[in-house]
């Protein structure tokens, strides 16, 4: 099972390589366009009535087109390039990444640690025994280049000064999010890997990958195989099983679905 950074990677590399595709077949229909029209000269009208004016009318539709087609896909390759670099950059954390719960503490304590400078820039700035140059002294002794320290003391839209309250709101909610989230995975990561069976199929509850992935003796049917991708589970060939994420809901859907296809055979 892959971790969740060479997912990231693979995620990139397949997009680059369509980004490839795109740009050499706009390369290609770019030069098709020019070939097309190679031997009319540059200028030249159309000759209405003239016998040549039936290939002359096709020759410029054909490169129109092959030219409006190296445009749609040159645009192509700048969108897959561009969602290559935004997966090379994702800073989402899985799940299923050995360094997981490492990475949400540090990012758990990099937000308490904003959260706490935000509010003790606001006891600052709000201090009224203080004239602004000592506050923007004492915020750069907070850590806050001088610049940074000045511009708090532009008031928002609301006419307020210092770090607004729903940015301080936001950020705690953020924290309190993340610590249940490190809750569940460190949970996940001390439970054991369960495997069972439902009637011939088995079940693996796979807490070090953090799939729930279910092992058919067979192929299953049309049904069953659209039932499993409507409810989150897809086809994974390295696996050779069909998974998703591994949760609660997810079992239940899995035996609801099992139990479906054992009542219909």
């Amino acid at each position: 099972m892959a971790t969740g950074k060479e997912r990231k990677q693979a995620r990139a590399d397949r997009y680059r390589e369509r980004a490839l595709q795109a740009k050499a077949g706009s390369t290609a229909a770019y030069r098709r366009s020019e070939e097309l029209t190679k031997n009319i000269p540059s200028g030249q009208p159309i000759l209405v009535g003239h016998h040549s004016e039936k290939r002359h009318r096709r020759v410029l539709e054909c490169s129109w087109n092959a030219l409006g087609k190296s445009v749609e896909l040159e645009r192509k390759a700048d969108y897959y390039a561009a969602k290559a670099e935004a997966a090379e950059h994702n800073r989402a954390i899985y799940a299923e990444d050995d360094d997981a719960v490492e990475n949400l503490t540090a990012r758990v304590a990099a937000l308490e640690s904003l959260q706490e400078r935000m509010k003790a820039a606001n006891r600052i700035i709000k201090n009224l025994k203080q004239t602004q140059e000592e506050k923007i002294e004492a915020l750069c002794r907070l850590g806050f280049e001088r610049r940074n320290a000045e511009e708090l003391f532009v008031p928002n839209c609301f006419g307020q000064i210092g770090f607004a309250d729903f940015t301080i709101r936001n950020n705690g909610a953020n924290i309190r999010r993340l610590k249940k989230r490190l809750e569940s995975v460190a949970r996940l990561k001390s439970t054991p890997t369960k495997e069972y069976t439902i009637g011939e199929v088995r079940i693996v509850e796979n807490t070090e990958a953090n799939r729930l992935q279910v092992f058919f003796p067979e192929k299953p049917s049309e049904t069953a195989r659209k039932e499993l991708k409507s409810n989150g589970f897809r086809w994974a060939s390295i696996a050779a099983c069909w998974q998703s994420y591994l949760n609660e809901r997810q079992k239940y859907r899995i035996e609801r679905i099992l139990k479906n296809e054992t009542a219909k055979s």
